[in-house]
């Protein structure tokens, strides 16, 4: 795969790693991947990632399939020169039903694709998450912002999983040279997300197309700002293809509170469903909007596709997809 950028004009990638490949990030990903011609291994044990997320891959000869915990030592066929590690529940039906799962994978899971990335001389990426800024005192939130986060609340699985990583590569680096790059992904959505995660968007299309009531949060003025899929995958490769280590944020600065955000999805599906307001999850973060400065000016990277464009296509993935085919998780509150 050749990727030009500032710093690292035509850089190519013969065979990328890519842990949790099979997750909805993550599939979307090694597709990407693939289709610059870079042979992909991808990494997955199935807690919350789908074989049938890279079922259409298995049929391209420089794609791998292989069934692993990252938070155990594990081995490749050949070496990368690209890790991309992206392995960890990350909704929140997911890391508060598997919490040392979550953190066994930002701590020992990271160390160990860190050490595949050095023993191969590769270049590792880290997808780490807007969450590491908690619920926060800056907005919108830059790299420089160290966050308000709970280290013992429920959401702290996750978050804190997340800050180790950043800290783990970031040592890394200074101990071996390990040449890593540090992004937060804020809020990304698309197909293949499954309905049941708790997160707001596949949350909200699931209820409104099973006529189901749209279950808000708190009063609904907290805000999220949504990235669609295919502009954070191009965010990610055009980090990872950048000297730059970060942090760097990737996502979109358009806020939208999460009660007009359950109005559109509604107003999209053609949906006869009402909004309910319930309880608000501990620890919620009120805002979450991302500064974008470094990822224009370094990567010029930005969102490419507009809120409602990305919805669109969210809602016609999930109407075409076989029904009952995602009935799977707790149907917690989306966040």
């Amino acid at each position: 795969m050749a990727v030009s950028s500032p710093d690292r004009p035509d850089r190519r990638w013969a065979h990328a790693v890519v842990t949790g490949g099979a997750g909805f990030l993550g599939s979307h990903l090694c597709a990407a991947l693939l289709a610059a011609g870079t042979e992909v291994t991808c990494l997955d044990d199935f807690s919350t990632g789908r074989p049938e997320n890279v079922a259409g891959l298995l049929e391209d000869p420089g794609f791998t399939l292989c069934r692993a915990d990252v938070s155990r030592p594990f081995e490749v066929e050949r070496p990368p020169d690209l890790v991309l590690h992206l392995a960890s529940p990350a909704s929140p039906a997911d890391y508060l039903r598997l919490p040392l799962h979550t953190l066994d994978t930002g701590s020992a899971g990271t160390r160990n694709a860190l050490e595949l990335a050095r023993r191969s001389g590769a270049r590792f990426l880290l997808t780490s998450t807007s969450e590491v800024y908690g619920d926060p005192h800056e907005h919108p939130q830059s790299e420089g912002y160290w966050g308000n986060v709970n280290p013992v609340g429920p959401r702290s699985v996750y978050d804190e999983a997340k800050r180790f990583a950043e800290a783990l590569t970031t040592a890394h680096t200074t101990v071996h040279g390990t040449d890593t790059c540090i992004v937060r992904l804020f809020n990304t959505y698309g197909p293949r997300m499954r309905g049941h995660d708790g997160r707001a968007v596949p949350t909200f299309v699931r209820q409104a197309l099973d006529g189901e009531p749209l279950t808000v949060t708190g009063d609904g003025r907290q805000t999220r700002s949504l990235c669609y899929v295919d502009d954070t995958v191009a965010g990610i490769l055009a980090a990872a293809a950048h000297g730059l280590r970060g942090p760097v944020n990737l996502g979109n600065p358009e806020e939208i509170t999460m009660a007009d955000l359950a109005r559109r999805i509604i107003e999209l599906t053609g949906s006869t469903s009402e909004i309910r307001f319930v309880a608000r999850p501990v620890d919620d973060p009120a805002v979450r909007c991302p500064d974008i400065t470094l990822a224009r000016g370094k990567l010029q990277w930005e969102p490419q596709v507009e809120v409602v464009e990305g919805l669109r296509r969210t809602i016609a993935w999930f109407r075409d997809r076989t029904p009952g085919a995602d009935r799977s998780g707790s149907d917690r509150p989306a966040t």
